[in-house]
């Protein structure tokens, strides 16, 4: 495992609940130069005293060079993690996501808010529906596979599309994919509601079509 070493009182943000590392807070990461070259690599973060902060996704290659997944010492970071917290997401919205208009999209995974970082799920048409995904940073992105297996479960919903920020995973250095992960793919056109409106929607895109 990676250990990256936090410069002395850099530690307050992270103790007091900031999910972001940044690149001017570290002192030094430790570790064979395949796993610190490896975007969304597990990183123990350590105090300039050696004191235990957090295990973190590290990503070399972005100005946020660290995302905290946990502040307790004996929580490791691994599969049944993962998907506790995507369950855990599902669940808190579940009622919104049932109560919500059909044609809007509902949101199901809420990034840092929910513990995932950089994740963010939307859904539309409920369980018969779609479910997409922006995996905006390094460590959600490396657990992609688990992350869509534990949505799959949680939700009942067949498709999963991802739609990524472009910018956002550029500045990550990861390539820009969209593509469908699971089921079918939605289609080019759907009516998406947006307030009082129906809105013609290209919802693996983003592109509104001109009324």
């Amino acid at each position: 495992m990676l250990i990256i070493t936090i410069k002395q009182g850099k530690e307050k943000s992270i103790l007091s609940g900031d999910p972001w590392i940044y690149l001017s807070a570290i002192d030094k990461v430790e570790g064979r130069p395949q796993e610190r070259n490896k975007p969304g690599t597990t990183a123990l973060v350590q105090s300039s005293a050696r004191q235990f902060l957090a295990r973190a996704a590290y990503n070399a290659k972005s100005q946020i060079a660290a995302r905290v997944w946990t502040l307790r010492e004996d929580e490791p970071v691994d599969h049944a993690m993962i998907k506790r917290r995507v369950q855990a997401a599902v669940a808190r919205r579940a009622i919104d996501v049932r109560k919500a208009d059909p044609q809007a999209l509902a949101l199901v995974i809420d990034g840092e808010k929910d513990g995932l970082p950089g994740l963010l799920v939307h859904s539309y048409g409920g369980t018969a529906g779609y479910l997409v995904c922006q995996f905006n940073a390094a460590g959600v992105d490396l657990w992609r596979v688990t992350i869509v297996q534990a949505l799959l479960a949680a939700t009942g919903c067949p498709n999963v599309f991802e739609r990524s920020d472009e910018l956002m995973r550029k500045g990550e250095g990861l390539p820009v994919i969209w593509r469908g992960l699971a089921g079918e793919e939605p289609p080019q056109r759907l009516m998406v509601r947006d307030g009082n409106r129906l809105l013609p929607t290209d919802i693996r895109t983003g592109f509104v079509y001109p009324r």
